[in-house]
């Protein structure tokens, strides 16, 4: 189970951090990442971490001003988000995926979050 938190409502260049508690599993050696989905587009993958969080991945829309990380003794990730833009207002999912970090990121999410909303006036 993932269970997001963090969200709310900011100003154009303001800051969140999103939370993901995982539980029922050791995600340690799971991919996780963040996709965000906002009325009338497409979902989109925003962040991947290996598992044991060696490797990162950002979308170009996102590089620069997020950053994912994660606590594999708490089983908790995280995505800070700087520098905040209106078009970032989404609502924000926790996955993850028991996969190689040759398929993070690539395979598809076995496990979701119920979404945290970020608003960004």
């Amino acid at each position: 189970q993932l269970v997001e938190s963090g969200g709310g409502s900011v100003q154009a260049g303001g800051s969140l951090r999103l939370s993901c508690a995982a539980s029922a599993y050791t995600y340690s050696s799971y991919c996780m990442g963040w996709f965000r989905q906002a009325p009338g587009k497409g979902r989109e993958v925003v962040a991947t971490i290996y598992p044991g969080g060696g490797g990162k991945g950002y979308a170009d829309s996102v590089r620069g001003r997020f950053t994912i990380s994660r606590d594999n003794a708490k089983n908790t990730l995280f995505l800070q988000m700087n520098s905040l833009k209106p078009e970032d207002t989404a609502i924000y999912y926790c996955v993850a995926a028991h996969v190689t970090w040759a398929q993070c990121g690539k395979a598809p999410w076995e496990h979701r979050g119920q979404g945290t909303q970020v608003t960004v006036s």
